[in-house]
């Protein structure tokens, strides 16, 4: 349904989309972003608010499995999709591999990147390819990290990339 305000210009709009495996339906202003949707509305609050202009990737989401700043992204853009925050990928109360990966590599300093650091690097797993170190530190580039700790942050993205590929390996064909 789409509502016009006084100016006879599209203002609202119902939104549908599926979020962390969950259908979501609600209505929305035409001009919000999918990040005050999801924090302020749907109170899924890993999603973090940094610079606002897509430049430090604390708002980072994985949009149909690939990652896309939620500060400069309307949500009205995310009609349909598939929406996943950092809520959404451990599994029954257990962390998912990458994020195992960057605890056991230290590269959680004050959390605030983590986030879409993981996002963005469960993105790369997900998509089978194999990454160089210098590949990783390019997917990587678009995130800031406040505490500076940068190389664990790497060394996490390339074990979590690793294991990956050991458990294909280990798969029975």
């Amino acid at each position: 349904m789409l509502t016009k305000n006084a100016a006879g210009v599209a203002a609202r709009k119902r939104l549908s989309m599926t979020v962390n495996g969950r259908a979501v339906e609600i209505e929305i202003d035409i001009r919000e972003s999918l990040l005050d949707v999801l924090r302020d509305r749907l109170q899924f609050t890993g999603v973090k608010q940094g610079c606002s202009v897509g430049e430090c990737g604390a708002c980072t989401v994985l949009l149909d499995g690939t990652p896309v700043n939620s500060c400069i992204y309307l949500a009205a853009w995310a009609h349909g999709k598939t929406v996943t925050t950092i809520e959404g990928i451990a599994q029954d109360g257990k962390l998912s591999p990458v994020q195992e990966a960057f605890v056991e590599e230290g590269a959680i300093q004050c959390g605030f990147c983590t986030p879409g650091l993981v996002l963005s690097t469960t993105a790369m797993v997900e998509s089978g390819h194999t990454y160089t170190h210098d590949e990783v530190r390019r997917e990587l580039s678009g995130h800031l990290c406040r505490c500076t700790g940068y190389q664990k942050i790497v060394e996490a993205a390339e074990r979590a990339l690793r294991d990956a590929e050991s458990a294909v390996d280990e798969s029975p064909v």
